[in-house]
C-alpha cells in the first residue's frame, strides 16, 4: 500500500503490529499547507480508508521543531479570490477526512502546531505533544481567520470560553498548558532526538492495537456521532454500535479464529458483521448532513424498540 506514488512531502509507513504512520516531509516550508502536500495527504487517506490491517494511524513531521505550520500563506498570496475559498475548502474537507477514518487516529506534535497544523492534529481523535512544543490557532494575528475546523473542534474540544479565548488573541501555548485544559491527551518532555511525542503516539498506539477492532471502530462512530445529538438519539446509535461488536464475536467476545497479516487476532463472522453494519450504519447514520439530520435517523432506530420488554432487534441477526 506504502507509499503513495511519486510522493513529494508526504511519506506514508507501516509499522509493526498494524500500525501505519503519515510522516509530512516539507522542510523548506515547515510542513505548511500547500497544494502538493494537502494532494498528497487525500491520496493517503484514500489509501487508508479501506485498508483492514491499519488499526491506528499515527500523524507526525519528519521535520525537526515543527509539526506543521499552518497553510502555506505564500501559495494562498498567489490565489485569486475563488482559488482562496476553494482551497479552503479543500482544507476543511481534508480535515473531515481525517476525522473519518475508521481507526483511531494519534497526532505526534513534537513542534510548532499553528492554525491549520492545529487544525489538522483537532482532528484526530488523540493528540500526543512535547511540553515544549507550540500550539495556537493564530490566524487572528495574520488578518485571517480558523477556516479548517478550527472554530468547531477546538470548543468541543476543550470548552466554548477557552476555545474564544485562544481564537480571539490568536495566542500560543506550549504542551503542558495545552495537557491542562484538554488539548492534548498527554504531554511529554522533550527528549535529545526530539522525538518524546512521537514514541508516546507510538506506544498509545500499541496499547490500542491488540483490541477488539469493531469494537474500538464502533466506539470511535458511537462517540464520534452521538456527540452531536441529544443523549436519548445517541442511545440508539450506541445501541446499534454495540449491537455490531456482539455480531462481530458471535457473543463471545473471548473467542477469536482468525488472523490479521500482522499475526493479531480477529473475531469471528467479522467480514460478514463490518459488510451488514456498514451499510445499516451507512443508511441511518454516515449520510447526515447536520444534527437535527441526524437526530431524525437516530429516532427511526430507536422508536420501535423502545419497549424494553422487546429483544434486541439487531442481535437477533447473528441466528
Amino acid at each position: 500500500m506504502y507509499p503513495v506514488k511519486n510522493a513529494q512531502e508526504i511519506q506514508s509507513e507501516d509499522k509493526r503490529n498494524c500500525i501505519a504512520e503519515i510522516l509530512m516531509n516539507r522542510p523548506h516550508a515547515k510542513n505548511s499547507l500547500g497544494k502538493v502536500l494537502v494532494d498528497e495527504l487525500y491520496e493517503t487517506l484514500d489509501l487508508l480508508r479501506f485498508d483492514e490491517n491499519v488499526r491506528v494511524v499515527i500523524i507526525k513531521s519528519k521535520v525537526g521543531g515543527v509539526f506543521c505550520a499552518g497553510a502555506d500563506l505564500k501559495e494562498r498570496a498567489k490565489m485569486t479570490d475563488a482559488e482562496a475559498d476553494h482551497f479552503v475548502q479543500r482544507l476543511r474537507s481534508l480535515m473531515d477526512g481525517i476525522a473519518a477514518l475508521p481507526m483511531p487516529t494519534i497526532a505526534a506534535i513534537d513542534g510548532y502546531a499553528l492554525g491549520g497544523g492545529l487544525e489538522l492534529a483537532l482532528a484526530c481523535d488523540l493528540r500526543v505533544a512535547a511540553s515544549s512544543a507550540k500550539m495556537g490557532l493564530i490566524e487572528t494575528t495574520r488578518g485571517l481567520f480558523p477556516g479548517a475546523g478550527g472554530t468547531q473542534r477546538l470548543p468541543r474540544c476543550i470548552g466554548i470560553g477557552r476555545a474564544k479565548e485562544l481564537i480571539f488573541t490568536g495566542r500560543q501555548i506550549d504542551g503542558h498548558e495545552a495537557s491542562s485544559i484538554g488539548l492534548v491527551n498527554h504531554a511529554v518532555p522533550q527528549n535529545e532526538e526530539g522525538d518524546a511525542a512521537y514514541q508516546k503516539a507510538l506506544a498509545l498506539a500499541e496499547e490500542i492495537v491488540p483490541r477488539a477492532p469493531i469494537a474500538v471502530k464502533m466506539g470511535k462512530q458511537a462517540i464520534n456521532r452521538g456527540i452531536e445529538v441529544d443523549i436519548a438519539s445517541g442511545m440508539a446509535i450506541e445501541r446499534m454500535c454495540y449491537a455490531q461488536g456482539q455480531l462481530a464475536s458471535g457473543g463471545n467476545v473471548e473467542e477469536t479464529v482468525l488472523h490479521f497479516p500482522c499475526q493479531k487476532a480477529r473475531y469471528k463472522s467479522e467480514l460478514l458483521a463490518e459488510d451488514f453494519w456498514s451499510c445499516i450504519l451507512d443508511k441511518y447514520i454516515l449520510k447526515c448532513t447536520d444534527s437535527s439530520d441526524l437526530t431524525q435517523r437516530a429516532a427511526l432506530i430507536r422508536e420501535p424498540y423502545e419497549d424494553k420488554k422487546s429483544p434486541a432487534p439487531f442481535v437477533q441477526t447473528t441466528g
